[in-house]
């Protein structure tokens, strides 16, 4: 309804355009110079026609570029410190009623007067904002006559403290934001770890991540459209189960197409850190400069300490590449390279762990069966160093 009411405005603004210039072009006679012989109201009534039809053509474009325009201009006065736009908007100001002072004189010009006197109007408009917001410093001085402005500059070190205090009580008083990102909304383990109680502050979950999860849970592809549903699944259990806030943030970033970079710009415009389990962008948004909390970086940190030397019972589960080789899991999905354990596929062994390597999948432990150590130090051979020898 609302961008009807506006396509319709727009119509009548460009169809008054076509009357302006019929009327310009009849005063110059440029009409009639090109063989135009009609009359004038037959002049106006087809170039306010012609130009409302152009104008009811082009609207829906105009209506996209404005709202393009908004979220950009947006997107950036939020990264803008509030000083910067307080002394750019006096800047401003200042530079349209200097701009008002001379439109008078070029109002008297035929035609070409008023759009003079716009276009003075823009030009030092902006220089006055561009000067305001270099100059910062020399305008909030000006203004130092308001309370707000107003400080005592024998006094640097008090006004240093307090401005440490107030921003140490500002930043009390802002939410406790985490941003949840797809990947570690349909990995599925955040919800358990809400549960703990070991997440504080508010999940915050952006419309392009639901509107992500959306696209995936109605794909045509059977395992896109499980993960999709599983992710919208883990949300509705957080919301209804956990005792922490859930909130659905809905500003979006026009001006970027990928979802990782608008959860980048999403965290550096709030301040808060991410929560994913993506490793790209953990990389990207530190190198930004936006804190990231890695889900699979907590679970690596909490696994079980082994160290060279220790016993374990585990299972030897399948062979491993090199040749003799078994592998073992322990329950938390680490494993357990078995060497010479080929022959216990299957069985529970008692197991000494010979090493343990640490690498960015996670950890793996290298150990031998304990029996085969044992006939070692007896100074018996095993199997297999017998069959070597045959």
């Amino acid at each position: 309804m609302i961008r009807n009411l506006i396509r319709g405005i727009i119509t009548l603004l460009v169809g008054a355009l076509g009357f302006y210039l019929s009327f310009l072009f009849l005063s110059l006679n440029f009409l009639q110079s090109l063989g135009w012989n009609f009359s004038p109201v037959w002049t106006y009534a087809t170039m306010v026609v012609l130009f409302a039809i152009i104008g009811f053509l082009v609207a829906p474009v105009s209506i996209r570029s404005f709202l393009s325009l908004m979220g950009w201009i947006d997107s950036r006065l939020t990264r803008v410190p509030t000083h910067d736009l307080m002394s750019g908007a006096v800047g401003g100001i200042i530079g349209l009623i200097i701009s008002s002072l001379f439109s008078n004189s070029f109002v008297s010009i035929q035609f070409f007067g008023p759009i003079l006197a716009v276009l003075l109007s823009i030009f030092l408009g902006y220089l006055g904002l561009t000067i305001g917001m270099k100059r910062k410093e020399d305008v909030l001085g000006f203004l130092s006559f308001l309370p707000k402005f107003r400080g005592d500059k024998t006094d640097k070190v008090e006004k240093t403290d307090k401005l440490k205090e107030s921003k140490a009580d500002h930043s009390m008083e802002l939410p406790n934001y985490k941003i949840l990102d797809t990947s570690v909304i349909i990995d599925g383990r955040i919800a358990d770890i809400v549960k703990t109680g070991f997440v504080e502050g508010i999940l915050l979950i952006p419309s392009f991540v639901l509107e992500e999860l959306r696209h995936i849970a109605d794909s045509s592809d059977l395992l896109k459209r499980n993960r999709g549903r599983r992710g919208l699944d883990i949300l509705n259990q957080i919301s209804k189960e956990t005792a922490i806030k859930v909130h659905i943030h809905e500003q979006d970033f026009e001006d970027i197409n990928e979802v990782d970079s608008k959860l980048v710009r999403l965290g550096q415009v709030l301040g808060s850190p991410l929560l994913t389990n993506d490793y790209n962008l953990n990389k990207v948004a530190e190198l930004q400069g936006v804190k990231v909390l890695n889900i699979n970086e907590l679970a690596n940190a909490l696994k079980p300490i082994v160290l060279p030397g220790e016993e374990m019972l585990v299972q030897v589960m399948k062979e491993g590449k090199e040749p003799g080789q078994g592998v073992a899991y322990l329950d938390d999905g680490t494993m357990i390279v078995v060497d010479t354990g080929r022959r216990y596929m299957g069985q529970n062994v008692t197991v000494l762990v010979t090493s343990v390597l640490q690498t960015a999948a996670g950890r793996m432990i290298f150990a031998k069966p304990k029996s085969v150590l044992e006939k070692k130090s007896m100074g018996l051979r095993t199997v297999d160093e017998v069959n070597a020898i045959g």
